[in-house]
């Protein structure tokens, strides 16, 4: 049984595959976390806490003249503010009073079966392969008529354990909530490191690794996207931890604003962790009778190393988190023109590349920026959602029945959530864009952002892509987002809502991408933020992939696409072969590692064909045939890190299907020395006691031996060169 209860009724266990995670409601009413770690058979591990003073550690007053019962040590799962708990709190809320001490008891539980959901936001849903169960607690504030309903929900064979909570003002006088997080969890012993993902634009989720110590490890958005510099997930491991071995606990935020999350020892060695709203621009009133939903954060355990841990997050992402026809069918090989033309263009060269990519095998045409309002540069349009008939020589439905006549898709890009001072719909409806009143805006790429939390914004934008889409036939929009938020202030929120903006912008997003996608469900939707700025798992719950980066350089996207990969499924990542010299770095790649590496994403292209030549043009021939043939491995087969960049010359990564009868391997060298010597690389997550064909070299042995010896490529690469290699079971 997943969700295992004991002890009178006080005892907490959730059961998964290969985990357990145990709390204890005290006999003074405090609910204790106690473990989280392998599985066990749910015995009482409370005596694993040993009551000590700690000298100036408060003592609440339940505990009477017993120095010994401090919230300031305790592991709890709720920790709050004013109570003697000096590290950091969960649940942070302001009285009417003007106090903010808030001391949450055990109150009552109950046990569901299916998993939750979150009101407005994005959460994990049960499938015909496996629904959850739901855990609730509910906790009551010692002194007031506030409850806390703290909600675990269990996904039991993919070893997932989920966490939210929601605050309820029960009283009869407003509060105002200046914190509240997801998940806090204490972890009672042992040292850790903090895996994270940081970055900037252009240049996502390089993997960071600090060690876990008082000062404690903090990262987060305050930009109004999960964003380029941060992502909204990190690992927490055992120092010695690996890809293959070693204590390792994920967690993961699907949230898409500002968020926080962070890793401290405290005074006896416990490490804290939380992840959840960022509290710096939050603030959120609370009406006698109303509630507040936090995200959900989505946690995982693993005893064998990073990648059983990665694994446990790409399934569950692909399987219970994305939605929609797009789910598992294929999705297109898409040409986007961006690169090829940026905004000079017209018909006839979008009908140019149309052709040469529909002879080539390209399924599918993507029109980027620039064909609608007055949209020749970044600088004016965005708002102004008509078609731009001049420059496009007619309507756009036209446009892209042309592009279906060659047996091609049609796509779209929009930027919905932004808009242009020069534009008419900023014209009319000024108060319409997040702006500070009496002060000049910021502004980002000469833009700002709409107010997502105004629903008249939302009908306006959901009215306009209505109708472009209802006047041409689209099966596939690229949503866009490109700058962070500055001015948080809403006109129609007004200053006693200010706090509530950022909040209520992102609630405002996922409800638009909602009615849109309830409008035209066969869409298939790939989300974007100036790249990879907004690459978080409650995306993932409206467009399957996200464009990961605005990078394209097939050397840089080793990196990124390795960071990104510790959570997200290569399914979600939006990868495309673009032209060299690279427009980002000025690199120059082969054309065939360009394709490898795209390959390891939802692939496409980003180029002006007509400027590529013969030979490179069959091999967009062989690299579409080989996505095809690969597809399966890529979208739905478990993936491991073979390397680690930066470290050695060359990077490796492999992907192996659930049966374990197929591999796919690519090998691509980042380094180059004179007189080289050959390059070995692991072989992992084939069966031990089958036989595989190498397909490179023709050489058969059992997935122990090739596991066990590794592989050897039969020939030097040069710098920058890829290699695919195959394994087939033999009957």
């Amino acid at each position: 049984m997943a969700v295992q209860i004991s002890e009178n009724g006080r005892l907490f266990t959730l059961h998964t595959r290969n985990s357990s995670y145990q709390m204890y409601a005290d006999p003074f009413g405090t609910l204790l976390h106690l473990y989280y770690g392998k599985r066990t058979d749910g015995e009482n591990l409370s005596d694993l806490i040993l009551r000590t003073d700690m000298g100036f550690a408060g003592n609440p007053p339940q505990a009477g003249s017993d120095r010994t019962y401090s919230l300031d040590y305790l592991p709890q799962e709720l920790p709050s503010s004013g109570v003697g708990d000096y590290r950091d709190d969960c649940v942070r809320i302001r009285h009417s009073d003007g106090s903010c001490a808030a001391q949450f008891l055990f109150d009552s539980f109950q046990v569901t079966e299916g998993s939750y959901s979150i009101p407005g936001m994005p959460a994990l849903y049960d499938t015909a392969k496996e629904a959850g169960q739901t855990l609730t607690i509910t906790l009551r504030e010692a002194c007031s008529d506030v409850r806390v309903q703290l909600l675990y929900g269990v996904f039991e064979q993919s070893d997932i354990i989920t966490r939210a909570l929601k605050v309820v003002n029960a009283g009869k006088t407003p509060i105002v909530l200046e914190k509240a997080l997801s998940m806090s969890m204490d972890i009672l012993f042992g040292d850790y490191d903090m895996i994270f993902f940081a970055g900037r634009h252009a240049m996502e989720r390089t993997l960071c690794r600090l060690p876990v110590k008082r000062a404690g490890v903090h990262i987060g958005s305050v930009r109004g996207t999960s964003s380029h510099h941060y992502n909204p997930s990190l690992v927490l491991c055992s120092p010695q931890a690996d890809e293959d071995a070693g204590d390792c606990y994920g967690f993961c935020l699907a949230y898409s604003g500002d968020f926080t999350a962070s890793a401290q020892q405290d005074q006896r060695g416990t490490t804290r962790v939380q992840a959840g709203i960022h509290p710096d621009r939050f603030s959120f009133r609370l009406e006698p009778g109303e509630s507040f939903p936090t995200p959900q954060a989505i946690l995982s355990y693993s005893s064998c190393g990073l990648s059983a841990l990665s694994q446990n997050y790409h399934r569950i992402l692909r399987e219970h988190m994305c939605r929609g026809p797009w789910k598992h069918e294929r999705r297109p090989v898409l040409i986007n023109n961006w690169e090829a033309t940026y905004f000079d263009f017209d018909k006839d060269k979008l009908l140019s590349i149309a052709s040469q990519a529909a002879k080539l095998g390209i399924e599918m045409l993507v029109l980027d920026d620039g064909w609608f309002g007055k949209r020749n540069d970044d600088n004016s349009g965005l708002g102004d959602w008509f078609v731009n008939t001049e420059k496009l020589g007619g309507a756009l439905g036209a446009l892209s029945e042309e592009i279906h006549c060659m047996g091609m898709k049609f796509g779209l890009w929009f930027e919905p959530e932004m808009i242009s001072e020069d534009s008419d719909l900023y014209r009319a409806h000024p108060d319409w864009a997040l702006t500070i009143p009496g002060r000049e805006p910021n502004r980002g790429r000469n833009q700002l952002v709409l107010d997502m939390a105004n629903p008249e914004v939302r009908s306006y934008l959901l009215e306009r892509m209505t109708d472009i889409l209802s006047h041409a036939q689209i099966d596939y929009v690229k949503w866009d987002m490109n700058r962070s938020i500055c001015d948080a202030y809403s006109s129609y929120l007004g200053p006693e809502r200010t706090g509530e903006v950022c909040h209520r912008y992102v609630l405002g997003v996922y409800d638009l991408m909602e009615c849109f996608l309830s409008r035209f469900p066969g869409v298939l939707l790939e989300g974007c933020s100036g790249g990879g700025g907004r690459f978080d798992a409650a995306m993932l719950y409206y467009s399957p992939q996200i464009w990961c980066s605005d990078n394209t350089d097939a050397v840089n996207r080793l990196s990124i696409q390795y960071g990104t990969s510790f959570f997200y499924p290569v399914s979600a990542v939006g990868a495309h072969v673009s032209a060299c010299p690279n427009h980002q770095t000025g690199r120059s790649v082969p054309f065939r590692t360009r394709g490898d590496v795209a390959m390891a994403g939802s692939f496409g292209y980003e180029l002006d064909l007509n400027q590529v030549s013969e030979e490179e043009k069959e091999q967009v021939k062989e690299q579409i045939e080989a996505f095809r043939h690969f597809y399966s491995l890529t979208h739905e087969g478990d993936y491991y890190r073979l390397t680690e960049p930066g470290k050695g010359d060359f990077m490796a990564w492999e992907f192996v299907d659930e049966n374990r009868e197929h591999a796919m391997l690519t090998i691509v060298q980042t380094e180059s020395f004179g007189n080289p010597i050959p390059i070995h690389t692991d072989v992992k997550g084939l069966d031990p006691a089958k036989k595989y064909r190498c397909l490179m070299n023709g050489a058969v042995r059992s997935g122990a031996s090739w596991m066990g010896a590794g592989l050897t490529p039969n020939r030097i690469l040069k710098q920058y060169e890829s290699l695919v290699i195959e394994f087939a079971r033999e009957p």
